[in-house]
């Protein structure tokens, strides 16, 4: 294995350093599984919020893991003969990875499916209720944005996938087993040192390249690209590399989505996460809408905060609440979206594919399935595949969906009848009786055509106006997986 450098203290990390690194850490337990056994549910959910009084009462044995538990996880003071136990023959004082007794950089376990990895990122802020402004190269670990594009990120096999913004890796071991040769980017030097060490240390071939969008991949196409960008939308004065840019507004989102098509081979896809600016006066779908252009796209708005919410968000991200700044800093941003006319912010994810199609924009705050790229891709497939006439389809009634009826007691008919599935993005859709008469129906038996012309009879109409009022439906339950065929 080649020799990489670890951070920015210029040691090589070589490739009998990387095993030993491996060797320790699984010799220890220091996997998931093995830190959640240790600290026990109460302790471990409490450091999953940044509290870590109750892990450092489970973890005094001195033995190797909770050496590594208290060095990496709780950032805690570790007397320098704990650490050398824990780490027979590896001096990580000279890797740039101890300083003080102290861990200078996270080294933190994860798990997806039967894989165990390490991720090397900075450590984490906010333990404990402290908080410190942040280094303005600073690289962010696993955190709730990069575990959402994990969850979301389509499970295809391909040749060539490209990580923009890679920062610590994370992304990137997600592909790993699925994916034959990985590019990853960044413009933050220190992220890409950070990234090759959580490659080696995984035992992972990682192609990393340094630069803007897709400057480094000039003419290259891939089956598939992924982004946790820098979107923070901030005045262009912020420091804060690895969630802010010099771009302006929502720019970077836009000129990403925009130019992936550039970048992809056909039918191949683009996933991101991302902040987009309301402006005032216009509709953010009919915004989004030009930037995914003739492709086909699906744009989900999760959550939207008014300007004040967001600054607040992301100035306490920053850790300068409470700080003699704060307050200077919030005025100056408020100022900046005022002046950009932006009246809200969304934030949610992207995805691009890379066949002609039209965009699907829509806010859904509510609970969905995780992993949701499985029901992702499925979706697509239903919205692309189904064909123009769906009269001679046969149709079956998802296995998850089930029916809820309300309605004053004793009436002969319910007052509202609604449609719910319980996978995926868990939609519930309402339907009148004759709509829920069709769904009852569809056993795979009759086609669309024989079950709408016998309701038809039964009530009495025209079939042509059957047709034309319920065809649209059911290609909507179809989409979004209530029906099948």
């Amino acid at each position: 294995m080649k020799g990489i450098g670890w951070e920015d203290v210029g040691v090589e990390l070589t490739g009998s350093v990387v095993e030993g690194l491996r060797g320790a850490f699984l010799g220890a337990g220091y996997t998931v599984e093995g830190v959640a056994a240790r600290l026990g549910a109460q302790a471990d959910g409490a450091l999953g919020r940044n509290e870590t009084t109750l892990a450092v009462r489970r973890t005094g044995s001195g033995d190797a893991l909770d050496t590594m538990i208290r060095l990496f996880l709780l950032q805690q003071v570790v007397p320098k003969e704990l650490v050398d136990k824990a780490f027979p023959g590896i001096d990580l004082v000279a890797l740039g990875i101890v300083s003080g007794e102290k861990a200078v950089l996270d080294i933190r376990p994860f798990a997806e499916d039967d894989q165990q990895w390490w991720v090397v990122a900075d450590l984490t802020p906010g333990l404990d209720g402290r908080r410190e402004p942040m280094r303005s190269d600073y690289v962010l670990g696993i955190a709730p944005a990069s575990l959402s594009l994990v969850h979301l990120t389509v499970p295809i096999n391909a040749e060539r996938a490209l990580d923009i913004g890679t920062g610590c890796g994370i992304q990137s071991l997600h592909l790993a087993n699925r994916v034959n040769q990985i590019v990853a980017t960044d413009v933050n030097p220190r992220a890409l040192e950070l990234a090759r060490a959580t490659a080696a240390l995984n035992r992972i071939d990682l192609d990393v390249r340094t630069g803007s969008l897709f400057e480094p991949v000039a003419g290259e196409r891939f089956d598939l690209i992924i982004s946790n960008p820098p979107y923070v939308i901030s005045p262009p004065d912020s420091q804060l590399t690895y969630r802010e840019t010099s771009f302006a507004g929502d720019s970077l989102v836009q000129q990403l989505v925009q130019q992936a098509p550039q970048h992809l081979t056909d039918g191949g896809w683009c996933q991101l996460l991302a902040n987009w600016t309301c402006v005032r006066g216009q509709d953010w779908r009919d915004r989004l809408a030009t930037w995914t252009g003739d492709r086909s796209a699906w744009v989900v708005q999760r959550e939207q905060l008014d300007p004040s919410e967001y600054v607040e968000l992301w100035l306490r991200d920053a850790g300068l609440h409470g700080t003699p700044a704060y307050q200077t800093r919030y005025d100056e941003w408020m100022r900046w979206l005022d002046d950009q006319q932006v009246e809200a912010i969304g934030m949610g994810w992207i995805t691009l594919h890379n066949v002609a199609g039209t965009l699907d924009a829509e806010e859904w705050p509510y609970e969905i399935e995780r992993p949701i790229g499985p029901h992702v891709l499925r979706r697509f497939e239903r919205k692309e595949g189904l064909p123009a006439d769906l009269t001679d389809l046969h149709l079956v009634v998802a296995d998850d969906v089930i029916q809820e009826t309300t309605g004053q007691p004793g009436a002969e008919d319910p007052a509202t009848i609604v449609l719910r599935r319980q996978r995926g993005m868990r939609r519930a859709e309402q339907v009148d009786t004759v709509m829920a008469g069709f769904v009852g129906a569809c056993d795979g038996e009759l086609i669309v055509g024989q079950i709408l012309a016998a309701l038809a009879d039964l009530l009495d109409r025209q079939l042509v106006d059957v047709l034309t009022e319920y065809l649209p439906q059911i290609r909507l339950l179809l989409v979004e997986g209530f029906l099948d065929y």
